[in-house]
């Protein structure tokens, strides 16, 4: 049953530090818990991954061997079936473009099998996708953000099998691919067509280390450091790796409370990275996942309670200790999103099992905010819940408007709809926190996006952002007012790869007239804070985020 009020465990040594920015008013205050719609009834597909293009298109996508899904392909363009005995042809779509504005689908043609697999963006907002089962594991596939475009697939670029992978980009705008099922090593991903060889694998022992009897280790959470190391939790442990040196810097103390990995499958994301400070302190958060034996007692139909523990890290600093909190409730297969006000939102999941066909319980229909700038016992909030239970294989993402995209959600071994407790889910949903209340229009900026730079951000330089309040009736003053940079995640598995959100320094601010403004803000200093590629830049007037615009920082 879902939690009427939150619970916290009350640390002082959590209280954050005061924000630097002087005459800084409180967030405008709503009751509002948010609001569902419902925006298409069948999406064709189950998003076991989801994406966010800059072309303002949604990618879902499955597997390929759940059997035919609700969307086929356009005629005369069937796939040949590699595990079919007679080479059969697969007419069904495994992947569709979704339009987050119409809802409009589109097929798209998936070659090799998807199933568990990883991605991020490139530079240049290319999908660069990697891994998944049986013809898929070793596959590197790219999708342009362009009208009609489809993958393009190169079937043998890694060395080894990526099956339930981590990617994660580096400053330099490369990728790295840590674990999957059996591979205790890391590799990076070549140039397209360029094939790995075995030498290219990196074997890393804290991956065998740190796997139990069912794993609990799989799709490790892999955070970019300020300082260009990778954190990697997987289990209940953390290492820093150096990739340039391929040597583990450091390992941290284990999160007590039970596994956070899949199938136990926590929760987890750097928090936002405030520049406005003199030293950024990157934190590390993690919510949530199972006991240990978790999946065993699944199997046989003993439903234990997930974990509703927290554990929060500052990964820089020399005595580094979890700081441990409580979630309103436990949850397990769900996502943890990082919002353009700075706040983190928990969302789908259940309450009792793990990860794997039929082995959850309880969904949590409930989604949670946690606030990190604010005292232990006022961080969560429990907002609105939904009506349609996500678990095992759901999705979401946070949309340039400020809602939220929720897709996805399969806990049988095929599209199976009638006779099962969950069927599969194909509805879409979006989903407006608590900051989209409509009475708080008045007060929601407005980027105008004609007078951004060309060029974009460059690396440690000045960007003036142009932004209107038209109808507030009360005066902005710097302080009311920060800029965020968003860089959309891959989500997959309750894990949303190079997701990263940064707090600009404010340089200047200029009213031009009434309810028109200037904001000039310095971009990260380096692609160790922001790698290269596209983010959504949203001004934040006192909690109320404008929506988000496309830029791209570069060298």
């Amino acid at each position: 049953m879902d939690p009427l009020l939150p619970r916290s465990t009350d640390n002082p040594e959590q209280v954050p530090e005061e924000i630097p920015e002087a005459g800084k008013r409180p967030d405008f205050e709503t009751n509002y818990t948010g609001a569902w719609k419902l925006v298409r009834e069948n999406a064709g597909v189950s998003a076991m991954h989801l994406v966010i293009m800059k072309n303002n298109k949604a990618i879902m996508f499955d597997t390929t061997v759940l059997g035919p899904s609700r969307i086929a392909l356009p005629r005369g363009n069937c796939r040949a079936d590699p595990n079919s005995p007679v080479k059969a042809l697969d007419c069904w779509a495994h992947a569709v473009e979704f339009d987050i504005d119409t809802a409009k689908v589109r097929p798209l043609k998936v070659l090799t099998d998807t199933w568990c697999s990883s991605g991020g963006f490139d530079a240049e907002g290319t999908l660069v996708q990697t891994g998944g089962y049986n013809d898929g594991g070793r596959a590197v596939r790219y999708l342009k953000p362009c009208a009609g475009c489809d993958w393009e697939e190169f079937t043998y670029d890694l060395s080894a099998q990526k099956w339930y992978s981590t990617q994660q980009i580096l400053p330099d705008g490369s990728f790295v691919v840590v674990g999957g099922r059996r591979e205790f090593n890391y590799e990076y991903v070549p140039p397209a067509g360029k094939a790995n060889t075995v030498q290219d694998a990196r074997y890393l022992p804290f991956l065998m280390e740190t796997t139990d009897v069912i794993e609990n280790n799989l799709y490790p959470f892999v955070h970019l450091n300020t300082d260009g190391n990778l954190f990697i939790f997987a289990n209940d442990r953390a290492i820093l790796l150096d990739p340039k040196a391929d040597k583990v810097v450091r390992e941290y103390p284990p999160l007590p409370g039970g596994s956070r990995n899949y199938p136990a499958s926590g929760m987890s994301t750097l928090l936002p990275l405030d520049l406005r400070r003199p030293a950024v302190n990157p934190e590390v958060l993690i919510c949530g996942g199972c006991p240990h034996d978790s999946f065993n007692l699944s199997k046989v139909k003993i439903f234990v309670p997930a974990l509703s523990s927290c554990g929060r890290l500052a990964i820089n600093d020399p005595d580094a200790a979890w700081n441990m909190e409580e979630m309103p409730t436990p949850r397990t297969l769900g996502d943890m999103l990082l919002l353009p006000n700075a706040e983190v939102l928990m969302i789908n999941g259940a309450a009792k099992g793990s990860a794997g066909w039929w082995q959850a319980k309880d969904p949590v229909l409930t989604p949670v905010l946690y606030r990190p700038g604010l005292a232990p016992a006022d961080r969560f909030r429990v907002l609105a819940p939904s009506t349609i239970p996500r678990m095992y294989h759901s999705t979401s993402a946070v949309l340039p408007e400020g809602d939220i995209l929720v897709a996805g959600s399969n806990t049988n071994d095929r599209y199976r709809f009638v006779g099962q407790e969950f069927p599969t889910e194909l509805r879409v949903e979006k989903f407006r926190p608590p900051y989209l209340d409509p009475a708080l229009y008045n007060h929601r900026p407005s980027i105008d996006v004609d007078v951004l730079p060309e060029m974009g951000m460059k690396y440690g330089r000045s960007i003036t952002i142009a932004f209107t309040i038209a109808t507030s009736t009360e005066a902005v003053e710097r302080g009311d007012l920060m800029v965020t940079m968003y860089a959309p995640p891959f989500t997959t598995h309750g894990f949303s790869m190079n997701q990263r959100l940064l707090i600009l320094k404010t340089e200047e601010f200029a009213t031009k007239s009434v309810g028109s403004y200037d904001i000039t803000v310095v971009a990260p200093p380096s692609g160790a804070y922001a790698p290269p590629g596209y983010y959504l830049v949203h001004v934040v007037h006192r909690g109320v985020p404008s929506k988000g615009v496309w830029v791209k920082i570069s060298v």
